[in-house]
């Protein structure tokens, strides 16, 4: 006897209709089958696209397409190129479950009003450990350090929890729900935390080089996780995004608003 299909994937086989994406995949119904492709390759035609098995879908989403390794599904660094076809909705489940892991469910959660997200606080209060310095962190440093790591340059996920002074995600990020902090968030949040109790040192510049300063953090800060031969999991590498994002942040809180440049 066949396995009883998951109210999950029928509700989410209903919602995606002619077609939608969930995260960075494509979802089409192709009659009684359905087809997965990454979203940028929507319009080439399949014979350009490689051919790809459900179980094949985990090394897809392993690493970037420069062959970096990728620890955050939600990074929007998901190789294209690709195409998978499904021919049950309990194959459709699977495909989906190789590429966001538990994404079907928390959005099913989600959907039902199921979800209990769990907040910034809560869940660094239950670390032990080398994570137990996270718990030093005030409020405002924390909003800071999920400002900065949950940015959309660096995870689509829609942050569901909420932490003090920041609440959760508005629609701007893919329909790929995050219930509680991740374990990347994790280490960047005790990389803060480590940042913080180091000493300070007074820096002297020129007025006019402030501004510069913050638009080259925030030209760095936009690079795509895994790039400029950083590992996106490298939080003690002083040029990861995530880094450069906090130190932004931090900047133009202390600074305010800039004049803007003058005309030549």
């Amino acid at each position: 006897m066949d396995a009883p299909v998951s109210a999950a994937i029928v509700e989410f086989v209903r919602w995606i209709g002619a077609g939608r994406d969930f995260g960075q995949v494509r979802v089409l119904p192709l009659g009684p089958r359905h087809e997965l492709r990454h979203a940028s390759d929507a319009a080439r035609p399949s014979g350009e696209l490689r051919t790809s098995t459900v179980d094949g879908l985990r090394a897809v989403g392993r690493h970037t397409a420069t062959g970096a390794f990728r620890p955050l599904s939600g990074a929007p660094n998901l190789p294209g190129g690709w195409r998978c076809l499904v021919a049950s909705a309990d194959e459709l489940e699977l495909a989906l479950g190789q590429l966001y892991p538990g994404g079907l469910a928390d959005w099913f959660a989600v959907r039902t009003a199921a979800a209990r997200p769990i907040g910034f606080r809560a869940f660094v209060e239950r670390q032990t450990g080398i994570y137990s310095t996270v718990r030093d962190l005030d409020e405002a440093a924390a909003a800071e350090v999920v400002r900065a790591g949950c940015d959309a340059v660096s995870c689509l996920k829609r942050r569901q929890w909420a932490v003090a002074g920041l609440e959760a995600d508005g629609p701007e990020k893919c329909e790929v729900p995050c219930l509680e902090p991740c374990a990347v968030l994790l280490e960047f949040a005790r990389r803060a935390a480590a940042l913080a109790a180091e000493p300070r040192r007074a820096l002297e510049i020129a007025e006019g080089e402030t501004g510069t300063l913050l638009a080259a953090l925030a030209i760095a800060s936009t690079s795509a996780p895994g790039t400029d031969g950083v590992r996106e999991g490298d939080m003690a590498h002083p040029a990861n995004p995530r880094r450069l994002r906090l130190l932004l942040g931090k900047l133009r809180r202390q600074v305010g608003p800039m004049a803007p440049p003058e005309k030549a």
